[in-house]
């Protein structure tokens, strides 16, 4: 018994350094997806603020409702097209480069944007400028780090900063309306600014090594199914799920964002006021945390595509319920709105990310991943610009929702027809 006692406590001591390494690698993985949440809710939320500052900036220049979202439309498209080269910036030059690059980025846009005079001005920074800025500081370097971090668990860490888009539409759109009524929306631009460089110092002082390096469990351990598969971007560019994958970001982001970036001025101009407008829209943000998290568990209990498609039928729902509104525009009607339309604003997108990784895993995963993601941007900005073209050719939104409509039965139809994404 003696001779065994020191043996017992090495075998004791392992058990607790075990246990240590353990608790402490969860509390930087919670850290870390902290962080991306952060991220993503100033991104989300800095780039849908522009929905608030259409009328007031189409008003001060008498721009059409075309020309003013051709801005908005420059943002997600140049969000979109920068993705695989956000990936494989990551895959060099790590997080803290990408990251940094992508407040400053942020920041001097906003500084530009409030002395901005030609609509010019307005695409080079709230378009371009932000759209690359948010790429920097998005979902897919959220999504790389994350997966070094959370591995099988990838898809509900998703969820969690998917639902940042929530979180940055609550804080920012009510605020901005609030701010622009305060103080102009030249300075509510140059705050915004302000802001974003003034994150950069204590952004680059976190110990980015130890967030980049992953968690050991992961790294080592990884999916024991996991096989490298060799995969390049050439190689998935030829496999009928990659397109699948594609199609169904880049129609679901046409619905989607023909809608969302008018849905301030369409609330204002079916009678409601401006602050309660943006304020109902901001409310979005909180529904989306449970539409999130709620399609993310419903994955685990029914599956990926009737999670995917049930998501997809309530979407449609709150498409109805917004053209009921233009007619009958109370409280009730809005609310349903809001949860239904609001909840599933991006509430597929952490499923559809976990299926591209899951199909394509492998060294070069972030770029695929990242040139997959070009779709969403492509929809996003050509939703948007195409709205406010109907917009203004027919001089209402009959037209608009029905071609949202069309554009969001369009991006469900891959998970109803392509067998790589219907298991």
């Amino acid at each position: 018994m003696d001779q065994n006692t020191p043996r017992e406590a090495n075998k004791d001591k392992h058990r607790e350094g075990v246990a240590a390494a353990s608790h402490g690698a969860v509390r930087i993985a919670l850290t870390v997806l902290a962080l991306c949440f952060t991220l993503a809710v100033l991104g989300r939320g800095l780039g849908d603020s522009f929905t608030v500052f259409l009328k007031p900036i189409s008003e001060s220049f008498g721009w059409d409702r075309a020309q003013i979202v051709s801005v908005y439309s420059l943002t997600w498209l140049a969000s979109g097209l920068t993705a695989p080269f956000v990936g494989r910036l990551f895959d060099h030059s790590g997080p803290r480069i990408v990251y940094a690059l992508g407040l400053l980025l942020l920041g001097a846009a906003f500084l530009i944007a409030a002395h901005a005079q030609h609509l010019w001005q307005f695409q080079l920074s709230i378009g371009l400028c932000v759209g690359i800025g948010i790429a920097f500081i998005g979902i897919v370097p959220n999504s790389i780090l994350l997966g070094r971090w959370f591995g099988p668990r990838l898809p509900t860490a998703m969820s969690v900063v998917y639902s940042a888009m929530g979180g940055g539409v609550l804080a920012l759109l009510p605020a901005s309306q609030l701010l622009i009524d305060h103080i102009g929306w030249r300075d509510t631009y140059q705050l915004f600014g302000f802001t974003a460089l003034g994150l950069l110092v204590p952004l680059l002082l976190l110990p980015w090594r130890l967030f980049a390096a992953g968690s050991p469990h992961v790294v080592k351990k990884t999916d024991p199914d996991f096989v490298d598969n060799g995969w390049t971007l050439l190689g998935a560019m030829r496999h009928h799920a990659f397109w699948a994958l594609f199609s169904t970001f880049f129609f679901t982001a046409v619905g989607m964002y023909a809608i969302a970036a008018q849905i301030v001025a369409y609330l204002i101009d079916a009678g409601f006021p401006p602050l309660q407008a943006a304020t109902a829209w901001g409310f979005s943000g909180v529904v989306l945390v449970f539409g999130m998290l709620g399609v993310s568990a419903l994955d685990g209990l029914i599956g990926r595509r009737p999670s995917v498609l049930l998501s997809y039928a309530i979407s449609i729902l709150g498409i109805a319920l917004l053209w009921l509104l233009q007619y009958s525009p109370n409280i009730l009607l809005l609310t349903g709105f809001v949860v239904c339309f609001g909840s599933m604003m991006g509430s597929r997108g952490p499923l559809i990310s976990a299926t591209a990784m899951r199909i394509f895993q492998g060294k070069r995963v972030g770029t695929i991943y990242g040139t997959i993601s070009i779709g969403s941007g492509l929809g996003s900005a050509f939703g948007s610009w195409s709205g406010g073209l109907i917009h203004d050719a027919t001089h209402g939104y009959n037209a608009l929702l029905a071609f949202a409509l069309a554009s969001v039965i369009l991006g469900m139809i891959p998970f109803l027809i392509v067998p790589a994404l219907r298991r």
